[in-house]
Order: C-alpha cells, then structure tokens, then sequence
C-alpha cells in the first residue's frame, strides 16, 4: 500500500507527463497538496525533477509545446492515486466517506494542478491563431487530464448503435448523471436564486470550492469569447455524452431564450470553431433541457445523426431563394438552411421563428398560446456544410392536456418505462441519454425472459412487461446468446419513437400536408 508521500509523488509525475504543472512545479505542488490533504511531510521528503530538462524536451512534455497533451482517457492512471488518497483522508476523518466529501477534496487536490485560468487562455489563443482544432485539442485534453471531466466515470457510461429508418441512433445509458424530472426542471424556473453562485453554469463557478449540495469547480477552466456582442464562455461537459462535448455560455445569469440573437451567435461561434456543431436547448419547459435558468448553447466535435439525415421535401422560401432549404428525413419536424452567406441564413431563421411563435393549427393540436402561456419555441444547431453555413430549425410546441400531462409532444406514457426525461437538444440530435436504473432493470429483464417468468408479478420491472409482450411476439428465438443484442435493438428502437412523439408533424399523408400550411404561412409573411 503506497503511503501519502508516494502518492503525492506519483500525482505530481502525472501532473508533469499530462502538462498540468512544469518540473518548475513540483515542489510548489506538491506543498499545496500536502496542505489541502493536511499532511506534514517527513523530514527527509524530497521531490526533485524526474527529468532534465534534454530529457523533457526529448519527450515532447514540455507545457508550453504547441501540441496537445496525451488526454487520459480512460482515467487509468490517475483514479488509483486519488483513490489512495481519499482513502488516507477518509482514515484520518478528514472527510467523511460519501461521494459529496470526497468530490470535493480531490477536484481541490487537482485544482491545485490545473494551471491559471490566464495561462489556459494564453494557451488557447495562441493556438487557436494557428489551427482550431489545435486550439480545442489542447483545451479539450487539459479538461480531462486535470480530471474536471472524470473519465474514469464516465467510460462506465453503456453505449451502442440502433439502426432505424432514421438512420443510425446513438444510444447511451447515462451512469454519471442522475436524471431530472420535467416537472423539477419547469419548478426550477420558479425558484428563487440566492445561492454563490446562483447555477452550475454561471461563470462564478470557475475556481469555487463547492459545498456538499455544489460541485467543487476549482479545476474548471473557461475560455471567454465574444458573441452578439456580448461576453460568453466555453467550457466543457464534465459528462462528455459525445467527442468534445462543449457547453456555451452567457456571462450572465438570465434565461434561456430563442430569438434572432440566437442565431446571430451560433453563426459568429462557427466562424471561431468551424469544425464544431453547435446548437441551443429551447426555451420553454417540457421542450427544453435540462437547465433553463442560465442561457447556454451545447456542441462538439462530433457529427449526429440527424446531420447525416437526407433532405425530404426541398422548400423554396418567397425572398430567399439563395438559400437552399427543405424538410429533413427525421423524426422531429425539422427545416434544414444552407448557404454560404450566414446573415441570408440569419434573416430566414427569424422570419421562420417568429411566424412560428404566432402560429395555431388545432388540427395538428398546435396552439401558440393558452391561458396566457407561450406555446411554440425552436431548438437550433448549427454547422459548416463544406464551405457552406448549415442550420436546422427544430419547431418545437410544449402543450399539455389531461391525456398528455408532461406535453403532447413529449414521449407519451408507454414510453415512459425506457424514457421521461425532457427530450433536448442532445436527444434531438439522435442521441439517446437514458437514465442509469435501464442498467439494472434489463438485467432483470433478459433473466425473467429467459426463464419465461410473469413480469408483471415483478414490481422492479413491472413497467417493461407490455413492451416484454411485444419483443417475444416479434422474435421467434429469443435466447442467451442473442438476448443481449435484442434487448438494445429494441431500446434505439423505442428511442425513435421518442422523437416521433416529440415531432409536431408526423411523416404521415396528414402530418405532411399539416407542415406545408405552416409552410406557406411563412411564404405568406
């Protein structure tokens, strides 16, 4: 068993190999850890340079190489050594041994290796003035290195591929993040903020200590950038769903809100990162995220498959016939812009969101507004197509009824048992974020299917037994060596219901003929 020293040391050599501290470094780091474990080290502690500096250059671990640093992606070198070390906390009742204690102590343990806020900027622009993606490369492998995005959790996270007509879906079972009620997430609009600070996104969170009901931040970095005029920042997801899942955000703390600003930034965002997607939750409860308090875009490295979804019905928009548009082939109603012009694409877009917000189609149980309430909403994503600027427009309505309590148009009850939560902008995309109790409950599933138990009679997975009917119906052989594929099939398969339900027009005869009037209301403005 490695004492504290050791341990200590051993962090400091990953600091070092992951570019988080120079050799320059080591004694200063170590110092500071020593104080935040409160640990005095021995007399005869020392912990000179591993390597000379020949020997740094030589290995290409100098930090300030214009290359980015080897991420540690599985997290494979660094979760032993914090573990230790927690562990050593725990025994000494420095902390108590709940996961809250010890997140705290080892993100303030790592903060004390991530560098300054100034010098991750520093870095980043200068790259950045030579190559986006050596600018995100560097950013992205510093998040992760520095364990703000704790790899080592999130590789738990179970993901697969489902073929549908939709194209491939990007399914993941979600063992990081606990899932939100729709109904906790439109109360959080309602709440009084008076808590430092005020939400996880809000930029006050760069460095903070945390509490037990707030993630210590002390290793989050952000890097500031201008748009609309307006100061944002990017950082990354500490649950990282896809490559380089990157959050945007406002300097201040308002609201989320869709309007002709909005596309204004995602635009001036791709002329910054050009190989990145990204895009806006709405703005409404129900048809939001997750987090409607504080103004934010998500986006990455990664292409979803609704980019690779084909155009169905090409569009030409009265006064923009420059721009290409049409109807994607997807599950959610969908209005796809290219052009090479960004502000064609700019205009379009408002005139489309503000023909949407005041449009009623009762037929189609879309209403703009009732008792006072707002009704219609879009999410957007944005990308570069080539050479050319490429923005989908997700109309979006958050209506309730008495048969339909969390939305119309929102996965309906039967599909509750696989997915609740509020379909947003990642799941939009076509990728899946279902929640962590799936893990257990397939498990008990695939064995009550086997054994051709009642699954009714099993209060744990009760909730899948109609949906058990209608897998055993469709396969003829279901057994141990195919179970397990059958079972994820079926779940992407169910996730394309999701979004069929999301969609406000469906790809039906009527549905077609339900998006082209609002359609021709938009030729008609």
């Amino acid at each position: 068993m490695s004492t504290v020293e050791e341990l200590v040391k051993e962090l400091i050599g990953y600091g070092v190999r992951r570019q988080l501290i120079t050799e320059d470094d080591r004694t200063y780091a170590a110092n500071e850890i020593f104080d935040i474990l409160g640990v005095e080290p021995s007399a005869d502690f020392s912990i000179e340079p591993a390597h000379t500096a020949d020997e740094i250059s030589a290995a290409g671990i100098a930090a300030n190489e214009e290359s980015a640093p080897e991420p540690d992606d599985d997290g494979a070198a660094l979760e032993p050594i914090l573990k230790g070390l927690l562990d050593d906390a725990v025994s000494r009742g420095v902390i108590d041994g709940g996961i809250a204690s010890r997140d705290l102590l080892d993100t303030r343990i790592m903060g004390a290796l991530t560098p300054r806020p100034s010098e991750v900027i520093r870095n980043f622009r200068e790259r950045l003035a030579k190559s986006p993606e050596l600018a995100t490369d560097y950013f992205y492998a510093l998040s992760r290195n520095s364990d703000y995005i704790r790899a080592y959790r999130v590789k738990k996270d179970v993901k697969w591929v489902t073929r549908t007509k939709y194209g491939d879906l990007d399914i993941t079972i979600n063992l990081s993040k606990p899932e939100k009620d729709p109904k906790a997430i439109a109360a959080a609009l309602k709440k009084k903020q008076d808590n430092y600070p005020k939400c996880l996104l809000c930029p006050e969170n760069e460095g903070y200590a945390g509490r037990l009901d707030h993630p210590a931040r002390e290793t989050i970095r952000l890097i500031p950038l201008t748009l609309g005029g307006e100061r944002w920042y990017m950082q990354y997801s500490p649950y990282v769903y896809y490559n380089e899942h990157c959050i945007v955000l406002s300097g201040k703390h308002v609201p989320m809100k869709i309007e002709r600003l909005t596309f204004v930034r995602l635009m001036e965002f791709l002329k910054i990162l050009p190989h990145y997607t990204i895009g806006s939750n709405a703005d409404l409860p129900i048809v939001g995220g997750s987090i409607l308090t504080h103004e934010h875009f998500q986006g990455g490295h990664y292409t979803f498959a609704m980019a690779k979804a084909k155009i169905r019905t090409p569009l030409v928009f009265k006064g923009f016939e420059d721009v290409e548009a049409g109807i994607v082939n997807w599950p959610m109603s969908v209005i796809r812009l290219d052009g090479e012009n960004p502000d064609r694409l700019i205009d379009l877009a408002d005139k489309i969101l503000t023909a949407w917000r005041g449009y009623s189609d009762a037929e189609a149980e879309i209403l703009a507004e009732s008792d006072g309430a707002k009704h219609n909403t879009i999410t957007p994503i944005a990308r570069m197509n080539g050479t050319k600027f490429e923005l989908d427009l997700v109309l979006r309505n958050n209506r309730t009824t008495e048969q339909y309590p969390l939305g119309i148009f929102h996965p309906h009850q039967e599909l509750h048992h696989i997915k609740k939560e509020n379909i947003g902008l990642i799941e939009v995309m076509g990728l899946a974020v279902l929640p962590a109790r799936l893990l257990k409950e397939m498990q008990e599933l695939k064995t009550a299917m086997l054994a051709g138990a009642d699954i009714r009679a099993i209060p744990s997975i009760k909730s899948h037994a109609d949906w058990a009917d209608e897998i055993r119906g469709k396969y003829s052989d279901i057994n141990e060596d195919n179970i397990d594929g059958i079972i994820r099939d079926e779940i992407g398969l169910v996730f394309s219901k999701v979004l069929e339900h999301a969609g406000v027009y469906k790809d039906t005869e009527q549905g077609r003929a339900q998006f082209m009037r609002f359609i021709d209301t938009v030729n008609r403005a």
